[in-house]
């Protein structure tokens, strides 16, 4: 049990990559915080986590908002006591040629990937400031680092996400408190299911690995910034992309 006893918060955990994060974590021995705009879909993933034995609370957050994201941090060390680690995984597309993107398109992945990201960073660090210690686990993405047509806002946000991951580091570090990313690259969701196969079939060429990863290839890599193995490790992106971008 890596994480025996330890306090999460999970960002957009509902489903998809956050909610086998989740799943994990619990395997692992954490209590969780299912936090997702969709309430509905962040109780059934809080009972799959009390199914396992493990304490869970559902919250239904927008990481955009910087009240949201503060009563959010709130009710998690009120039903959990504490916050020992924060998965930032929250995130959206709007994807389109750049001459064809909308101003809301780009604020409003701009907002929920980089702006929530900082929002909840900079509520969580007040509560991990004072016991001192803390893990915080940042999703990137292989597009920011190597860019990706048609995601200039994706592409940017996931940049800014790096470069904020890396001067939290910097500030928090004397505190106690590790702060790393994962950049995923093309993973199978069911957003990738939906593409045509022979375009598929295309990007799966420019993987080394010769195949997409999975949502669990994505949760061991945060399961390990998470636990004590990473204890002198702050301020990295850890790659999962199958090669994709060395």
């Amino acid at each position: 049990m890596q994480l025996e006893g330890k306090r999460v918060l999970i960002t957009g955990a509902a489903q998809g990559i956050g909610k086998s994060i989740a799943l994990l974590m619990a395997k692992e021995g954490a209590d969780l915080a299912i936090s997702d705009i969709n309430l509905e879909l962040a109780i059934s993933t809080a009972k799959e986590v009390e199914s396992l034995g493990r304490k869970a609370v559902a919250i239904e957050g927008n990481v955009a908002d910087s009240k949201s994201v503060d009563e959010m941090v709130s009710k998690v060390v009120q039903h959990l006591g504490g916050i020992d680690v924060l998965v930032n995984n929250a995130g959206i597309t709007r994807d389109t040629l750049l001459m064809r993107m909308k101003d809301e398109d780009w604020d409003a992945v701009i907002n929920i990937n980089l702006k929530g990201t900082f929002n909840c960073t900079r509520s969580a660090v007040k509560h991990m400031s004072k016991q001192r210690s803390g893990k915080i686990i940042n999703i990137a993405s292989i597009v920011g680092l190597m860019g990706n047509v048609g995601q200039a806002n994706y592409a940017a946000s996931k940049a800014g996400v790096i470069g904020l991951t890396k001067t939290a580091a910097r500030e928090y570090a004397a505190r106690g408190i590790n702060i790393n990313a994962v950049a995923p690259g093309f993973i199978a969701t069911a957003m990738t299911d939906a593409i045509p196969e022979k375009a598929r079939d295309e990007l799966t060429a420019q993987i080394p690995m010769g195949k997409l990863g999975s949502s669990d290839d994505v949760a061991n890599a945060v399961l390990f910034l998470a636990s004590e193995a990473s204890s002198y490790i702050t301020g990295q992106v850890i790659s999962v992309n199958g090669g994709m971008y060395m």
